[in-house]
């Protein structure tokens, strides 16, 4: 056979191809180029001297393997130390402010805080009691281990070794025996009953999230997606102005001068013709200086011919909900067929209406088009990052499932259209609920009619950068949702809608994805798993710590595939986030605390400059004053505001850092039962808790 050589490889080195393969399984195989044979010592003998050769080459190459590792390691444990450094550093800086989320002053600057400080000392107290419990059973199982009593992992056998002499018995085992008796006895069955509930109730919400995703797949592999009359599109690029109807356009903002300009500006840039369509600027803001700039914005555009007009309320009663409502109330409101609303920070697109009108045409059961948002800063951060794998999976999954095959669906709350007439029919506007979106979507669909959700429209807004801001924001979503179900339960229960539809409205849509969720996975995993680690004879199986989180971090990361490499912090931080979700479930669902105030999420501003200089490019002439030196003026304006804007310190969140401490505590407990998968989510989770505790997940802010 003639000899082979590799035509492509450099000259003047030459070498042996080897792959070196490692005994443990975890290790792969490592395909590495040998040094030349100038590197090895020749024996005298040809066939000792080959043998010694490739002893030698074999040798060496496995020592250049570990120094690769041993290099590797050494970068890693670099960056850690490094990551470690400035870790300690801001958890110093914030012990150095002292600023909690009971501070007095950052309540006053915030608004107040969206719970009642009763009901916040309560929850916390409870859980500092559990933690100062669990810290004394620790010490008091880590006595008992080191005199004997001891359990085996994986059956958790209770075993004792005696250690003293024959007929002796101290009190500490006495008591020891006797706390043994209370857990078999009286504590085990009901942390084993809770603990079957969780279980079903995880098996029924991975069934429904199943269901879904499978909803979705069929949607695309069948390309569905809603259609509009082929004479209303026609119409519309023809120019024809018998098809055009009447539409009103709502801005609804208070207290959001970070953003006022970029919504301004993209809404009055919508192609519609001017002399069918009104834009209201609904504005609630109680700062004088606010007010007058967006009075000035609205103005500046009204001299450019666009047809807006400027809306404020004295008193900001019943919210966004009663901003809304004050603005139906007008007269001039009759002479319109339709409503877009926009929230402060969305930027519609300029084809936007013309993407989302034309499903009415001869439609006459649709009252509302709902479309998808995307998001600016969605990479800005981890904390954002992680927020785009929920809306994702909400958008992607739960709003086009349950469109295409329901036509019902929570109404967000912004970049939507809706039929006056659907909302007069429904009963309008209503202050009872923080959730009003969701309240006249409900009371819509009682009485008929249909929605429409386009996956393949989207409406650019801003996402929270800091926990604090998404914090609140969950607070008022979770809440809402159950003052909502109280109120609406007699309406569904006495409507006259299909008992398939009441189902899906009561069982589905409010109870196991507004309620069930929230509640099994705070009591699963903060409350049951920790418990376990001192009551070793309620053993919690080990598939239910590791499959239960792992499925539903895979079904809620499926829509979005980019976003895999952040499926473990994903599923730590949602853990982290069934404390408030949980709380603001009991909150509105007792009527608690302060689940009927509404507290603004405030923005950044970070879009406001990029996305004014692309409407600029897209269309000057509609720019107010169109030459470049003008804009250039807006934008060193807006970034002044930014950098004049007053920061805030990071705060240190009480409740998440005892439940930081709790999971740490009760993952040292398990390391005396062996519990090997315990220990590692009960660590992991203990440390997602602590750094959500010490703020240091979101915009950073010295």
């Amino acid at each position: 056979m003639a000899p082979s050589f590799d035509w492509w490889a450099k000259e003047g080195h030459r070498g042996t191809p080897v792959v070196v393969k490692m005994e443990n399984p975890n290790w792969s195989m490592v395909e590495l180029e040998g040094p030349s044979e100038e590197d090895f010592l020749i024996g005298d003998s040809p066939g000792r001297g080959t043998r010694d050769k490739s002893r030698n080459k074999n040798a060496k190459q496995l020592t250049w393997v570990l120094l690769l590792k041993a290099h590797k390691a050494a970068g890693c444990l670099t960056s850690i130390a490094s990551a470690m450094v400035s870790v300690g550093s801001a958890i110093k800086r914030r012990l150095r402010s002292g600023r909690t989320d009971t501070d007095a002053e950052t309540e006053v600057e915030d608004n107040r805080e969206n719970e009642n400080p009763n009901v916040r000392t309560r929850f916390y107290s409870c859980i500092k009691v559990f933690l100062w419990l669990s810290v004394l059973l620790l010490g008091f199982e880590v006595a008992a281990y080191f005199k004997g009593w001891q359990f085996g992992a994986p059956h958790l056998q209770l075993q004792y070794l005696l250690a003293t002499p024959f007929g002796f018995k101290d009190i500490f085992d006495s008591l020891y025996s006797r706390w043994v008796l209370i857990r078999v006895e009286y504590l085990a069955p009901p942390v084993h009953f809770l603990t079957r509930a969780c279980i079903v109730l995880f098996l029924i919400q991975s069934l429904d999230r199943l269901v879904l995703c499978l909803g979705c797949f069929w949607i695309r592999i069948k390309k569905i997606k809603p259609i509009p009359k082929q004479d209303a599109v026609a119409d519309l690029e023809s120019g024809q102005d018998g098809f055009f109807p009447m539409v009103l356009v709502q801005i609804p903002m208070c207290n959001e001068k970070e953003v006022y300009q970029q919504s301004i500006a993209a809404v009055c840039n919508l192609d519609w013709p001017k002399s069918r369509i009104l834009i209201q600027v609904l504005d609630d803001s109680d700062d004088p200086t606010t007010q007058l700039l967006i009075k000035e914005e609205v103005n500046k555009w009204q001299q450019e011919g666009a047809h807006i007009v400027y809306r404020h309320r004295v008193i900001r009663e019943g919210y966004k909900a009663g901003n809304l409502k004050s603005a139906m109330n007008c007269s001039y409101v009759k002479d319109y067929e339709f409503v877009a609303i926009f929230d402060a920070d969305f930027q519609p697109l300029p084809d936007f209406l013309k993407k989302t009108v034309p499903h009415f045409k001869d439609n006459e059961e649709l009252g509302l088009v709902q479309a998808r948002w995307s998001f600016v800063n969605k990479d800005e951060n981890l904390l954002t990052r992680l927020q785009n794998v929920n809306l994702a999976f909400h958008f992607e999954v739960e709003q086009q499932v349950n469109s295409v095959f329901l036509n019902f669906f929570g109404f967000n709350g912004t970049a939507g259209v809706w039929r006056i007439k659907a909302l007069e029919d429904s009963g309008g506007w209503l202050e009872r609920t923080t959730v009003e979106d969701m309240d006249i979507a409900v009371r819509a669909h009682l009485h008929g009619w249909k929605f429409i959700f386009l996956n393949d429209v989207e409406c650019q807004c801003e996402l929270p950068e800091s926990y604090e801001a998404y914090r609140k924001q969950q607070h008022r979503w979770h809440s809402g949702p159950m003052q909502l179900f109280r109120l609406c339960l007699p309406d569904i229960i006495k409507s006259k809608i299909s008992l398939s539809k009441k189902f899906n409205m009561i069982f589905l849509f409010f109870l196991l994805r507004k309620l069930i969720l929230p509640f099994y996975s705070f009591t699963l995993f903060c409350i049951i798993l920790p418990m376990t680690m001192f009551i070793p004879e309620a053993e919690l199986p080990a598939w239910v710590v590791c499959y239960i989180p792992a499925t539903m971090s895979f079904l809620n990361i499926l829509p979005a595939p980019k976003s895999f490499p952040f499926i473990v912090p994903y599923l730590l931080f949602e853990n982290t986030m069934s404390v408030t979700k949980f709380n603001a479930m009991i909150s509105g669902l007792f009527q608690l605390g302060s689940a009927y105030e509404w507290v603004v999420t405030k923005k950044s501003g970070r879009s406001s400059e990029g996305d004014l200089v692309s409407l600029a490019q897209k269309d000057p002439k509609h720019q107010r004053g169109s030459s470049e030196p003008n804009l250039g003026e807006m934008k060193e304006e807006l970034l002044q505001e930014q950098k004049s804007r007053k920061k805030k310190h990071n705060r240190i969140y009480r409740k998440e850092l005892a439940l930081a401490f709790l999971l740490l505590t009760a993952s040292a407990r398990s390391l005396l039962s062996a519990q090997g998968i315990h220990f590692y989510f009960l660590l992991f989770q203990g440390v997602s808790f602590l750094l959500v505790g010490l703020d240091l997940i979101g915009e950073q802010v010295e």
